[in-house]
């Protein structure tokens, strides 16, 4: 079983829709995929028309294997399933504080469903915090969005950074150019600093900034649904045909 974590420390980057679109086209793809949302916003499940479970609370997330797997909820799309955020995962971090091995509690909890899935894919708060610990060590990949802009420049900085302090291995990072305005100079001129620092680093495909994925809201679906033929649909294939290579 693989774990995806779509993640970055900055919000409004399009790291959900990230996370929505992958794990459908991994779902599409003949893949058994398991969308968790451990952002307490619980868009993922949202956009799946999924509700949350209100007796996974946070408390309960790490102890009691059985109440995660009761918790999973089949979505409308063949091979993929849903664990919903609510709002008591805000106190994530409290729990975490309190218990032994904290870095891999995470880790522990998706063994329950080892044997269930192929992939599991991680919709994540953006925060540097002792979940996003768990998440980075849990994971095998982490997809960051990076918005060309100034301040996502530099948060993606401050998480290469906070690897290399924590002797993580930064080639589980795997960023990508999101909403992409090209006729914009800033982000041509972001996007071509960035490469150069980071390489090899990001994955070749961009996601345009884009209407057909602001209207994942409206039909509270992945984009491919009802775009089928549109750029953003083009570009999250590519998006998981890419990430699927480099795993």
């Amino acid at each position: 079983m693989k774990v995806i974590a779509c993640y970055s420390n900055k919000g409004g980057v399009g790291k959900t829709a990230a996370a929505v679109n992958l794990a459908h086209a991994f779902a599409v793809a003949g893949k058994r995929v398991l969308l968790c949302d451990l952002d307490p916003q619980g868009a993922s499940g949202f956009y799946f028309r999924v509700k949350p479970s209100k007796k996974l609370k946070s408390r309960k997330f790490f102890r009691d294997v059985d109440r995660i797997t009761k918790s999973i909820r089949a979505s409308d799309y063949e091979n993929l399933d849903i664990l919903p955020a609510n709002m008591t995962f805000r106190d994530f971090d409290i729990f975490l504080s309190r218990m032994k091995n904290t870095q891999s509690r995470l880790k522990k909890a998706l063994r329950a469903v080892d044997n269930d899935y192929d992939v599991v894919v991680l919709d994540c708060p953006p925060n540097i915090s002792t979940l996003s610990e768990n998440v980075f060590r849990a994971a095998h990949a982490i997809v960051v969005p990076v918005v060309p802009t100034t301040l996502s420049q530099r948060s993606f900085g401050q998480l290469v950074e906070f690897f290399a302090e924590h002797k993580l291995p930064k080639n589980k990072l795997h960023p990508f150019f999101s909403m992409v305005q090209k006729q914009k100079s800033l982000h041509a001129t972001t996007m071509e600093e960035m490469g150069k620092t980071y390489k090899k680093r990001f994955l070749r495909t961009t996601i345009p900034f884009s209407s057909d994925i602001e209207k994942m809201g409206v039909h509270r679906a992945p984009v491919a649904t009802f775009a089928a033929r549109r750029p953003a649909t083009l570009a999250y294939r590519e998006l998981w045909r890419e990430l699927a290579e480099r795993l």
